[in-house]
């Protein structure tokens, strides 16, 4: 098969797995769902997932290494952002300036 068929046949599968996912989703019990630790999980699935995006992204590269350059000064000046209580516009513009800089001063 052609590369472009491979393609097709993933995209259709990964549509019918999502598909099956709703449909499990919608066919759970509603008493289950009003349970308190679920509810808990619940609320805090997204935040673990979150973090786990941030710090792929942060400190992940092509292979199988961690590597720490411009981004990771760019979270750690989040996070000071963060325990000095800055809004989330603040900590945002600190990562993103520290990030910045460093790559023009430095060439990262």
């Amino acid at each position: 098969m052609s590369t472009a068929t491979d393609t097709w046949i993933a995209v259709g599968m990964t549509a019918a797995g999502c598909y099956a996912v709703k449909l499990l989703g919608l066919s759970v019990p509603a008493g289950l769902l009003d349970r308190p630790v679920v509810k808990r999980l619940a609320a805090l699935i997204p935040i673990a997932l979150l973090a786990a995006l941030t710090a792929l992204q942060t400190f992940g590269t092509d292979k199988l290494s961690l590597t720490v350059d411009a981004r990771s000064a760019g979270l750690a000046a989040a996070v000071v952002a963060l325990l000095l209580r800055a809004p989330f516009l603040v900590v945002v513009a600190a990562a993103v300036l520290v990030t910045a800089l460093l790559r023009v001063i430095a060439g990262m």
